[in-house]
């Protein structure tokens, strides 16, 4: 024990008396996080700021004479240009290709004439098409405020006309008022859209903090020279193993927190709302402690892989390109989540190493983690780590590995 807490505190030493090394593990990439979500958050808010603001640029073919009115009524922002049946729309349609027209509106030919002489069932009812440019943000917006306000509007107007009072139209009414028939269980309606997007971000926190400091404390110290003499030292080496793994998970929860801080800045920054969800949630003390053993046994599983793949690696170049499948991989698992349909998972999904840990914190952040499910999850994680551990140890017993011999 002695041996481990020498290492503990050695590596502990070496991380926080170098400045370089705090500044590019700790300080350097939350700013970078939070500096990211900001400028996407201000960008994102001046692009729906200049779409909400955009007047829109729109062609109307064969208006009907009381259209007009209409719109003049609705003080509808639009540079409107009015043509009749016999100009060409072909050269409009082009524009709203290349986005210089956001909307051509076409009502048929003799369109109140058509309504007017609607009688029975069978006879004619005109159309009004609309053409637009989906991948135009300006033109679909402009498109759906059009349908929305104006023709809405005009419908409504033309039954009016039609039937004189639109409310024999009317059989009954839907959620009069929508909010009233709301159930909701508001812990779980909190960490609903943040469970999404938070296993996926912590995965990938937890794993970069364990590869940027695992390597350099194994494969790192293999270049410098230094782990030679730490291995010719009395320490036995199963504690040299333990110290390190033991000081990596440290620091890795460490970077994990910091960088968590950030990202959750950053989506207050990038969204506004996120902050408040964030706020609102709250957790039972079974709850907290469920996360705090998960944490604690995904750091460990983390740590353990990036320390095997460093103990074998001669070099960190080297070691990095061993690791990037495996982040690849813990990638993958964490986007697995934010695409889940919410059904109900089998126990042997929770025994899956890396995907487990996201869809228990997914389940977590819900409120629908059961007991099962965190004991597979968590024993599945504690075990393979503990193998990977003994494969370390063996490892660091072999001259040949650790000499690179």
């Amino acid at each position: 024990m002695d041996g481990t807490k020498h290492i503990i505190k050695k590596e502990l030493t070496r991380i926080f008396t170098d400045k370089k090394m705090i500044v590019s593990l700790f300080i350097l990439p939350g700013v970078l996080i939070m500096v990211m979500y900001s400028v996407m958050g201000g960008l994102i808010s001046n692009l729906e700021e200049d779409i909400e603001t955009h007047v829109p640029t729109v062609y109307i073919q064969n208006a009907p004479e009381d259209f007009e009115d209409v719109i003049k009524e609705l003080d509808y922002q639009a540079n409107i240009t009015y043509i009749n049946s016999q100009d060409s729309i072909d050269s409009i349609k082009d524009d709203i290709l290349i986005g210089d027209v956001e909307l051509l509106v076409v009502f048929d030919e003799g369109f109140k004439e058509t309504i007017g002489s609607y009688s029975s069932l069978g006879d004619a009812i005109p159309e009004v098409r609309t053409f637009y440019n989906p991948s135009e943000d300006y033109s679909g917006v402009a498109r759906s405020n059009f349908n929305g306000i104006v023709l809405n509007t005009y419908h409504h107007y033309l039954l009016t006309e039609r039937f004189g009072n639109t409310e024999q139209l009317q059989v009954f009414h839907i959620d009069r008022d929508p909010e009233a028939g709301v159930i909701v269980d508001e812990g779980k309606a909190s960490g609903k859209s943040l469970s999404m997007l938070l296993p996926f971000l912590i995965n990938i926190m937890l794993f970069q903090g364990a590869m940027a400091l695992g390597m350099d404390a194994i494969t790192g110290e293999k270049e410098r020279g230094t782990i030679a003499s730490m291995l010719l030292s009395p320490i036995k080496r199963s504690e040299i193993v333990f110290g390190k793994m033991i000081s990596l998970g440290m620091l890795t929860s460490l970077s994990a927190v910091i960088y968590a801080i950030a990202v959750v800045i950053g989506i207050r920054n990038l969204s506004g709302g996120a902050m408040g969800e964030i706020a609102s949630m709250t957790f039972t003390p079974l709850q907290i402690i469920q996360l705090l053993v998960l944490l604690i046994a995904l750091v460990y599983f983390y740590v353990s892989l990036v320390v095997l793949v460093a103990t074998f690696a001669r070099t960190q170049k080297e070691a990095g390109t061993y690791v990037t499948p495996l982040y690849i991989i813990v990638m993958l698992g964490g986007v697995l989540t934010m695409f889940s349909s919410g059904s109900e998972r089998g126990l042997e999904f929770y025994a899956i190493p890396v995907y487990n840990a996201a869809i228990s914190l997914q389940n977590l952040l819900v409120g629908e983690l059961t007991m099962p499910q965190f004991g597979v999850a968590v024993g599945s994680l504690a075990i393979l780590a503990s193998l990977i551990t003994v494969l370390i140890t063996r490892a660091f017993n072999n001259e040949k590995v650790m000499f690179n011999a």
